[in-house]
């Protein structure tokens, strides 16, 4: 089938499909939620390497042609070892700490992310080499508290994931941020509560660069339109309950590549 391996924790990884999808619509791909061990962001190192490589142990037996780490947590835990064992080209995610340094008219750039992930080694060797390429700028960082636990029970835009994102959202306007780096691929899930927490304050997701990286990686022209893949295209597969996880892919897909505009972010 030539699909692309798109491995996550849960449902976050969903927007960097959409994000594929658009750059290259015919392209298959074959996901694989690990649902039964979600969410990563409260679980140990060992804990997220082993799982990151069982799970893409699976799509590998499904003879893809790249994989790519939808998870920031995983990519912060697990991407070298990837990178070393695996037999074709692995793509990752960080969070978008250098366009949104260059994209702040300010100088202050907040940054939302897991626990699991500010705290990893990979992020803060990130943030020490944007900050010395741009060291007039200063990162704020706060933890969505419960943001993946709101994009996995389906729970968007709801009264309570908008006081929980307001939550983390106020204490990085507070300081100053007048951009926000989405460094979870949840997060843009709840785009519609945090652009009414944020304002006008833009917002930095990373899709379209992993979808860019992996057209360079596998040698693919972008595609002529954005036109949204097809669905018998994605093939999903998951460590818990695939009906489950079928109907709740379905919905988070359509809320991102039905909103006018949704994919048109710095990254």
């Amino acid at each position: 089938m030539n699909a692309i391996g798109v491995f996550d924790s849960g449902a976050g990884g969903l927007s960097i499909v959409a994000a594929i999808r658009a750059a290259m619509p015919a392209q298959p791909i074959s996901y694989f939620a690990d649902t039964a061990f979600a969410p990563y962001g409260t679980r140990s190192d060992r804990e997220i390497l082993e799982r990151t490589h069982e799970c893409c142990s699976r799509l590998l037996e499904q003879s893809v042609i790249a994989l790519v780490i939808a998870c920031n947590t995983a990519t912060a835990n697990a991407i070298d070892e990837l990178r070393a064992w695996a037999p074709v080209p692995v793509v990752g995610v960080e969070p978008g700490l250098k366009p949104a340094a260059k994209a702040s008219p300010g100088g202050v750039v907040g940054v939302l992310a897991t626990r699991a992930t500010l705290s990893s080694r990979r992020y803060r060797e990130l943030l020490r080499r944007v900050q010395a390429d741009a060291p007039a700028v200063r990162f704020v960082e706060q933890a969505g508290q419960g943001w993946v636990e709101l994009v996995e029970s389906g729970e968007l835009d709801s009264t309570r994931a908008r006081t929980l994102v307001h939550n983390a959202v106020q204490p990085l306007l507070d300081q100053g941020a007048d951009t926000l780096v989405l460094g979870c691929t949840h997060y843009p899930f709840l785009r519609a509560a945090i652009q009414r927490a944020a304002g006008t304050t833009q917002i930095v997701e990373t899709g379209p660069a992993v979808a860019r990286e992996l057209q360079r990686r596998l040698g693919r022209a972008p595609a002529p339109s954005a036109a949204t893949g097809t669905p018998d295209l994605l093939r999903f597969a998951t460590s818990g309950d695939d009906g489950q996880f079928s109907s709740l892919a379905a919905r988070l897909l359509a809320v991102l590549e039905a909103a006018p505009g949704a994919r048109a972010v710095v990254g």
